[in-house]
Order: structure tokens, then C-alpha cells, then sequence
């Protein structure tokens, strides 16, 4: 049951979170300690409400912290045991472990264990600055990586153009063996000739090498002597039996590589922070993966291809868990945070994919299924050759930021807001960012021609853009995939989702949004609650028949290989209280692409047909009652609990007094302006702004927004 606590008149303001639960009691020697250990964002504040649903902790009251670094805040979310604190500071692009440490120490932060949303994988394949990677392949092979599909991304495109792969001719290098299709070796391995190979990858200048031969992941004892070979020499190694054990073979090794490219420095970055965090106590560092599970920072610098979405994951895990506590089952998640924009369907669980694409590179692996798209509150507004308005994929980032921001100068999303009055110039955002309307306004200026130099048109006109390319992002994972939007509620998060979120649910017919009590730090709150977790994946091919009755023997002896391999990763990271969870890739006879289908523990033919049937009924909205299925891929999921609350997230302060002021909608209105902690229990009907720390809610005329004991803000149009 939540605890809601008032700081009284005369204590010290604290913009940051501090919830009381459970049973915990509100002694005066705690209330001290606490007072002492927080920063004021805004001096003076006497009143803040303080909010937070705990409803699961293990004993000891561990002082954890999930931080989320993005592309321009890095949210902190802390939680000892009994209170919750969030705190956001801008990122520091050049080295994102400084604003982790800076921000400990400003907000006197003392964590036990770290989660972290990590960017440094993804960025590091964007901008194409890992390390020199060579790669080992069967001979006859090494030119995979450039022959991939021979698909044509862009169909009608008279010039198309393609990424160069990440590992180029001259650093391809092939050896004489081979494995055939059902394991068996065709032609063995040399040593001498491995050792001859070693040889020229260390002469080419490599920094880091990827083994892929093929069918590898069947029969790995050659790839595992060419590992240990590489090892002995003390060449980072990624190989593909570990990276992705299964068929593709241009998918695994260009997910290979792309591991063998980010490790060194995603380890290098995970050394140093892991370093800065235990300069003065033991701290224990955990990475968020891409599947909504969190892994040791020693796995996730070998394994960094895992942790691609590791931000966006956390982001999803926190929505579910927020919209379950608001009673809410099935919801459509919205990220937007200063960079881009993550949308992810939840049909009443979260679902995953494997197959994506990072920097137009194909990349493997477990992940929670996020579309993204290039539209954030820093996404700058120009002009393309032909006259017309875009927003985005560029942004301002932390450095400069927004023209609002004091250091910007080209138009952004958050400026068009500002001119609009939507983003009040009192409110400090993340606590540190005092916003310069009038810089803001001369930004947008520079775009008003077209619209007769009139500021809030053109403002308008750059929301109108960027709301079009969200809402494609949302049909794309809901409407294209068979699901009706007005099923869903949107689950508006990220520092500036909840101020888009009503156009947006109006724009696609969802009739509720909620708003998570600390929106803006929701990832960061994700990732504590986010379970620990160990994939195992194995390819193989098994044809079960359609008259069937007993699962094939070799997928029961494959399932339960991968699970006590698993369960030993998770016991050696100091789990042993672990949930298994089994999947297969499956596919009817005659199909190319396979669905990942949960399976139960108790195998047999039918229940495998019968699973399949039923994804592929989701999936296409139809399945074949007597045609064989077939299994690709066998996959194992481990569960340890994760520490963290479960979704009731405290509420962040807000220093905006409650006022009115003109701010334009479809036409100026007078609008109320509050802080969050201001909205009656009975609620408010738009147009109003709420403000809080951490992000800015809009309620646009014909809206009503309405607290939920939970924490949360659920806004429904008005009838």
C-alpha cells in the first residue's frame, strides 16, 4: 500500500524523489539522514509531493540505482530499501561514465549496485568506431558480409547505396575445413594452417578478430580451437557458436563481427566505470541487455552485441510495470526522449524479436521488440531541396542542446514548444536547464518565411511533422501488425513523451494515456525492476510430422542441455533461484521465416503444433491444421528476480506555482499551469500544463486528466 508523505513547512525543498512504503517507519533520526543526503534542485520549495507503491523488496534494504545515460539527460533512479530519489543532468557525449560519476556526487548518491542503461554498443556501430575487427571464415566464404541478401532495401531508389560491412577484404581471411549441414565434418581443421592465418590477422593490425564458419553453431570444435589459438596470442575473440548459435549465415557472422567490433570498447568503458564507481566503496555494476533483462558488466563487455537497445529495454519493462499497476494490460509504449522516439506494442506481456538492424547492419540477438524512430525534443527542424519541413533525424543532443537551452542555435522540437508557451519558462528542466524563450523564438524564426513570419504557425507546423512521424512508428507496431489501437493505452514517458502524447492518441484512436508518476526517469526505474536474465540459443532442424504424438528426443535433450547451461551462467554471476523459461523458433513445412513461440515444459508433438497454430493465428490470422512443423532454433530464457520496486515510481517536484497564461493549441487559450503535485484528486480538464522535475504533461482542450492511486496521471478525452 502506498505511503504518500508531505515534506512539511520549514524543512528544506528537495526536488527529488523521497517515498515512503511498506511498513517502514518515518523516524526523525531517518528523516534527518535524508535531509542531509539530498540537493535542492530549487531552494526555497517547501511543499512536494511524495508518492511510491513498493511492492516487492528483499531484505537487507539494498541501496540500488538504475541510471539511463541518453543521447542528452542521464536520468538516475535510487532506491534504498524505503525511499526513492530521481535526479536528471545533461549527458556528456565525449565520455558518458562522467555524468554517472558527476551526478552520484552531486545528489550524494551511495548505491550498492548499479544498472545501467548503456548507449556505448549502439553508438559504437553507428559512427563506425570500434575497434579494427578481422574475421575467420570456411574458405570460400569470405565475402559473405558483402553479398548478404542482395536485397534491395529501397525499392524504387534509382541510386541505391548500402553500408560498407565492418570488416573490409583485406581483413577476411578463410581456412580449409568444413561441417556439413547435420554436424557432421567434412574436412578437418589444421592446426598448422590455423597458426599460419593467426599469423597475417596479427600482421594486418587487427584489434579484435570474429570466428564464423559455417554450420559452426552445429559442430563448434573448430571454431572453439581457433578461439583458443587467438586467445593464447591475446586477441579479443567473439566467435559465432557463442554469439549466435544458429543458421544465417550472413546474419551470424555480421552479428559476430558486430560483437567482436563493440566488445573491446564496451569493456574498455565498463572497466573505467566500474573503476570510478569503486574508488571509494565496493559498488557491483550490472548492464541492461536488449531483452529487458540485466546481465554483470564482465558478461555484457564480452557479450556488448546484447545490450544494442539496452536503454529502450529498460524503457519498456518500466511501462508495463507502471501501466499493470494503473490496471492496465494492454499498452502501447512511447519513449520520446531528447533523441529519438520508442514505440513497443505489449499485447498484455512484452513481446521480443531477434532479427534487427543497427546502422543498416544486420545484428542477432534476444531483444525486446522497440521500433525507433529519429524524433525527440532535440530533433532539428529544417528544410529539405525541395521546400518541405522535416524534423529530424539530427538533433541537438545534450552539447549544444536546443536553442531553449541557452547554447543552441538551430530550431527543435523543444523550441517549438516553448514559443507555443507549452513548455512554461519557470519550470527547470531535469533541475538544471533554465529555459531562454527568446533564444528559442529567434531559432524558430529562421523557419517562418513560409508562414509569413509568423512564429507560433511555424511552431505548429513543426509539431505537426514531428507528431507524423510518431504516429507512423505507432501504426507500424500496431495497426501493421494486426492489432486495433483503441484496444491499447499509450504509456507516454521519456522527458518530452507525455508532451505529445494526447495528438498522438487522438491522431491513432486510443482512447487513454497514462503518465507514469516520474515519466522522465522511467527507463532508469525499468532497469531495477527488470529481472536478471541468461539467453541460451541453439540451431538445429527437427520436422515434426503432422500426425506426430512425442516431441523429437533431440529437442528434450537440447532444452535441457541449454538449461544447465544457464542455470551455471546465472549461479556463477551469484544467482542459483532461477525461473526457466523454454521457446522455439518454429515454421510450417515449406516456410523460409519462422515465429519465436513460447513452449510449455511438457513436450509434445501437439503441444508444439498447437503453439505454433497460435502465434501464427496472431501473427497472420490463420494456420494450417495439417501441415508439419518445423523447429529452427531451440531457446532457453533463466529469470533471477530482479531488486527494484515494482512500478509505483514517486513523483517528482515541481518549482512552477499554479497561474494562468495565453498558450497557443488550435488557437491561444488561457491555460492553466500547475505543478504535477497540484492536480486535485478529482482531476482537471484541459487546456492545462502540468509540471514536474522530470517532464512536462500537456492536457489539450477536450482532455481530462485524473490521478490513479498508483502514482500515475490517466488522461481520456472528454465525451
Amino acid at each position: 500500500m502506498a505511503v504518500i508523505t508531505r515534506v512539511k513547512s520549514g524543512l528544506t525543498a528537495d526536488p527529488h524523489i523521497i517515498a515512503r512504503a511498506g511498513e517502514a517507519r518515518h523516524d526523525l533520526e531517518h528523516e534527518a539522514r535524508t535531509r542531509r543526503g539530498i540537493r535542492s534542485a530549487h531552494q526555497g520549495q517547501r511543499d512536494a509531493l511524495l508518492s511510491a507503491t513498493l511492492r516487492r523488496s528483499r531484505p537487507g534494504r539494498r541501496r540500488l540505482l538504475g541510471v539511463d545515460v541518453g543521447g542528452t539527460f542521464t536520468d538516475f533512479f535510487y532506491w534504498d530499501g524505503a525511499t526513492l530519489r530521481v535526479a536528471k543532468r545533461l549527458s556528456t557525449p565525449p565520455d558518458p561514465a562522467a555524468a554517472v560519476i558527476e551526478g552520484l556526487a552531486e545528489h550524494e548518491l551511495d548505491p550498492q549496485e548499479v544498472i545501467h542503461g548503456s548507449t556505448v554498443a549502439t553508438n559504437t556501430l553507428l559512427t563506425r568506431s570500434g575497434a579494427r575487427t578481422a574475421v575467420i571464415t570456411t574458405r570460400g566464404f569470405r565475402d559473405t558480409l558483402v553479398i548478404g541478401r542482395q536485397a534491395r532495401p529501397d525499392l524504387y531508389a534509382l541510386h541505391p547505396t548500402r553500408e560498407d560491412p565492418l570488416v573490409p577484404e583485406r581483413l577476411r581471411f578463410e581456412v580449409r575445413e568444413r561441417v556439413a549441414a547435420d554436424g557432421s565434418v567434412i574436412e578437418p581443421l589444421d592446426d598448422t594452417e590455423v597458426e599460419a592465418v593467426l599469423d597475417a590477422v596479427q600482421r594486418s593490425g587487427a584489434e579484435a578478430l570474429a570466428i564464423c564458419l559455417i554450420f559452426g553453431f552445429l559442430a563448434p570444435r573448430h571454431e572453439q580451437r581457433i578461439q583458443r589459438a587467438a586467445r593464447r596470442r591475446g586477441i579479443p575473440t567473439s566467435a559465432s557458436h557463442q554469439v549466435m548459435p544458429r543458421h544465417r549465415e550472413y546474419e551470424r557472422m555480421s552479428t559476430t563481427a558486430a560483437n567482436a567490433y563493440v566488445a573491446p570498447e564496451m569493456s574498455r568503458y565498463l572497466r573505467r566505470l566500474e573503476r570510478r564507481l569503486q574508488r571509494d566503496r565496493p559498488v557491483r555494476l550490472r548492464v541492461m541487455q536488449s531483452n529487458g533483462g540485466s546481465i554483470s558488466a564482465a558478461r555484457a563487455g564480452e557479450e556488448a552485441v546484447r545490450t544494442v537497445l539496452s536503454g529502450p529495454a529498460g524503457g519498456v519493462v518500466g511501462a508495463v510495470g507502471a501501466a499493470r499497476e494503473a490496471g492496465f494490460e494492454q499498452v502501447i509504449s512511447f519513449d520520446m526522449g531528447g533523441t529519438s522516439t520508442d514505440v513497443s506494442v505489449c499485447p498484455g506481456r512484452i513481446l521480443e524479436r531477434s532479427d534487427l538492424s543497427v546502422g543498416g547492419l544486420p545484428v542477432h540477438t534476444a531483444a525486446v521488440d522497440v521500433h525507433t524512430v529519429g524524433a525527440g525534443g532535440g530533433s532539428i527542424a529544417w528544410y529539405d531541396a525541395g521546400g518541405a519541413l522535416r524534423v529530424g533525424p539530427r538533433s541537438a543532443g545534450a552539447q549544444p542542446g536546443p536553442a531553449a537551452y541557452g547554447r543552441g542555435a538551430l530550431p527543435t522540437v523543444t523550441d517549438a514548444h516553448v514559443v507555443l508557451g507549452r513548455l512554461p519558462e519557470a519550470q527547470l528542466l531535469g533541475g538544471e536547464v533554465q529555459l531562454d524563450a527568446e533564444r528559442a523564438a529567434a531559432a524558430v524564426a529562421t523557419l517562418a518565411a513560409p508562414f509569413e513570419n509568423d512564429l507560433a504557425a511555424t511552431a505548429i507546423a513543426i509539431l505537426d511533422v514531428v507528431n507524423a512521424n510518431m504516429a507512423r512508428a505507432l501504426r507500424l507496431v500496431s495497426v501493421e501488425r494486426g492489432f486495433d489501437p483503441a484496444a491499447f493505452a499509450l504509456v507516454a514517458f521519456g522527458g518530452a513523451g507525455p508532451l505529445h502524447a494526447c495528438d498522438l492518441a487522438g491522431a491513432l484512436g486510443i482512447p487513454v494515456v497514462l503518465i507514469p508518476a516520474a515519466p522522465g526517469v522511467l527507463s532508469a526505474a525499468g532497469m531495477l525492476q527488470a529481472d536478471i536474465t541468461k539467453d541460451e540459443e541453439q540451431g538445429l532442424h527437427l520436422t515434426i510430422a503432422a500426425q506426430a504424438g512425442a516431441a523429437p528426443a533431440a529437442l528434450r535433450e537440447t532444452f535441457e542441455r541449454l538449461e544447465k547451461r544457464a542455470r551455471r551462467a546465472m549461479a556463477a554471476d551469484g544467482y542459483r533461484r532461477v525461473r526457466i523459461e523454454r521457446a522455439a523458433d518454429l515454421r510450417y513445412a515449406g516456410q523460409s521465416h519462422e515465429l519465436t513461440t513460447r513452449l510449455p515444459r511438457r513436450l509434445s508433438a501437439a503441444a508444439i503444433r498447437a503453439a505454433l497454430a497460435r502465434a501464427h493465428e496472431e501473427r497472420f490470422g490463420y494456420a494450417h491444421e495439417n501441415r508439419a512443423a518445423e523447429v529452427v532454433t531451440v531457446r532457453v530464457k533463466a529469470r533471477a528476480r530482479g531488486f527494484g520496486p515494482s512500478a509505483g515510481i514517486a513523483e517528482s517536484a515541481s518549482s512552477v506555482p499554479t497561474a494562468r497564461a495565453r498558450v497557443s493549441w488550435d488557437r491561444p487559450r488561457a491555460t492553466k499551469l500547475l505543478a504535477r503535485a497540484a492536480v486535485p484528486r478529482r482531476g482537471l480538464n484541459g487546456p492545462s500544463v502540468i509540471a514536474q522535475l522530470d517532464c512536462t504533461t500537456l492536457v489539450p482542450p477536450g482532455w481530462r486528466a485524473t490521478p490513479h492511486a498508483s502514482g500515475a496521471l490517466i488522461l481520456r478525452r472528454r465525451t
